[in-house]
């Protein structure tokens, strides 16, 4: 019934790592662990694990990571070898490369997207792209 083999509650490389809100950091991050910005961050974040961006979390640069959740805004080139997920809240725009995308209605999406298998490097060519308007509340989104 009990058992010693627990596994840890940490993500792949150490422990999570978090920048709060009303924190502001200008430079590059990188990183093995997961990363949750609820602050604003002016620069390049590169990590083998996920990227979560708080309600009241900013982004302006370029990310590359694993999987990805937004609910806040994001600005510039997003690089995603597996899931984006897309919150109602979330505000995106500029260039996302990404292998799977889930959008929640009332998410904004002004961006260029590439979609496809193995999506991990900004050199990637693969997939096909997509330009998405704006899709608000329970509006589809507009491919072209």
């Amino acid at each position: 019934m009990f058992s010693d083999n627990k596994k840890p509650m940490e993500s792949f490389g150490g422990q999570p790592n978090r920048i709060e809100k009303n924190t502001v950091i200008k430079g590059n991050i990188t990183s093995q662990a997961d990363f949750r910005i609820d602050g604003k961050l002016d620069g390049n974040v590169k990590t083998s694990g996920k990227v979560v961006i708080g309600k009241d979390g900013l982004i302006k640069g370029k990310v590359e990571c694993v999987n990805a959740d937004i609910e806040g805004n994001f600005d510039g080139e997003l690089f995603v070898s597996e899931l984006l997920s897309l919150k109602s809240s979330a505000k995106i725009e500029g260039t996302v490369n990404v292998s799977k995308l889930s959008v929640e209605p009332g998410a904004t999406f002004n961006a260029s997207c590439s979609m496809g298998k193995g999506v991990s490097t900004p050199t990637s060519n693969s997939g096909t792209t997509h330009k998405i308007g704006s899709t608000k509340s329970n509006e589809p989104a507009k491919v072209s």
